[in-house]
């Protein structure tokens, strides 16, 4: 321990990164031209493809099982190696809770500098091991690559019956809308990396970021779940227009209702945003509605990109004061919170009041 101590003392592995996390993503607008680009592929048996901008691929193996692909990297978000592995590994498993399976086999992804050396890298990789035992799957290999800026996460391959998928388009009229992370991270990250965050701020945002979403996914599946999606680089915006683009619906979001990670509005109102939330709101603010007097920093938190961030779900509204309950009962979850509801499609698909 006090080897590991000494050795990250002496570096900061947020120096070596651009952008944080998931605020790393390339634009979502570039990307769904390139996407659009690319030749359609048919087959029965690929239950969810890129169609809806789902958390993962899924393609059916047989009557009663379904295999969910899934992967996600980044440079680092924290300066502590094995923190950073853990909230790596974390976000990457987060997409098969995200639609309702169960992750059970894991590849590391790596590229890495010379210079930061071997131990650096293996307390990376050792956080990202005890998050995939964690979550009860096997880490069994990877591909690695050198690079300037170090980057980690994870090739997830998850099950999940065919006929019990949870997708980011089946939000329905009725339904009420409920969050199970607060939200923040992105602006909590910029400011330690301009060493400008409080440490109650830090501590919250990783113990956040390095929470599974396992612990919300294993209550959540006692209940009807109309729609499911993780809240990561492309915002609660961004992630709320996809589902309500998906649905055919719109989303309508109250901001007073929002967890909200300690002096996360304060970093934005000091202007420590990440250039991920710009990207954000170019892609989708002509699509959403901004009700009433929103001060400009709650209007960053919602474009914010997310890392490692909760589930959002759709549920009938009878439901939904029970799931919540039984949420907040549990310490991983118990920031959870109902944020909105779902209506039939309006002028616009996501609506924040």
């Amino acid at each position: 321990m006090e080897k590991r101590e000494e050795t990250n003392q002496k570096i900061r592995l947020t120096q070596f990164a651009k952008s944080a996390g998931c605020a790393a993503k390339i634009a979502p607008d570039i990307l769904s031209q390139l996407v659009g680009k690319l030749p359609a592929f048919e087959d029965e048996n690929l239950l969810v493809g890129v169609e809806t901008s789902d958390d993962g691929a899924v393609y059916r193996v047989s009557p009663d099982m379904a295999f969910i692909q899934t992967l996600d990297f980044f440079p680092p978000v924290v300066d502590d190696p094995f923190t950073f592995g853990q909230i790596s590994a974390a976000n990457a498993l987060s997409d098969i809770y995200a639609m309702g399976g169960e992750p059970k086999l894991a590849l590391n992804i790596v590229a890495f500098p010379n210079c930061l050396g071997a131990e650096v890298l293996g307390q990376i990789l050792a956080g990202g091991a005890k998050k995939v035992r964690e979550a009860g799957a096997v880490l069994a290999g990877g591909h690695s690559i050198n690079d300037e800026e170090p980057k980690y996460g994870l090739c997830v391959t998850g099950y999940v019956h065919p006929n019990k998928i949870w997708k980011n388009c089946g939000a329905c009229p009725g339904d009420v809308l409920i969050l199970t992370k607060p939200l923040g991270t992105g602006l909590v990250n910029t400011a330690v990396k301009a060493e400008m965050a409080e440490e109650d701020s830090k501590a919250a945002a990783i113990k956040s970021m390095c929470c599974l979403n396992k612990y919300a996914a294993e209550i959540l599946k006692s209940y009807m779940i109309h729609s499911c999606t993780d809240v990561t680089g492309f915002s609660l915006a961004g992630h709320g227009m996809e589902m309500a683009r998906g649905s055919q619906v719109t989303l309508k979001i109250m901001t007073e209702k929002l967890p909200i990670l300690p002096h996360a509005l304060d970093y934005a109102s000091m202007g420590l945003v990440p250039e991920g939330t710009y990207r954000n709101k170019r892609f989708c603010k002509k699509e959403i509605s901004m009700k009433g007097q929103l001060a400009e920093s709650m209007e960053d938190l919602l474009f914010d990109p997310q890392t490692s961030g909760g589930l959002l779900v759709s549920v009938p509204e009878e439901e939904g004061e029970k799931l919540l309950k039984e949420l907040r009962s549990r310490e991983e979850t118990k920031q959870a919170a109902c944020i909105g509801y779902v209506e039939k499609k309006q002028e616009c698909f996501l609506e924040f009041c």
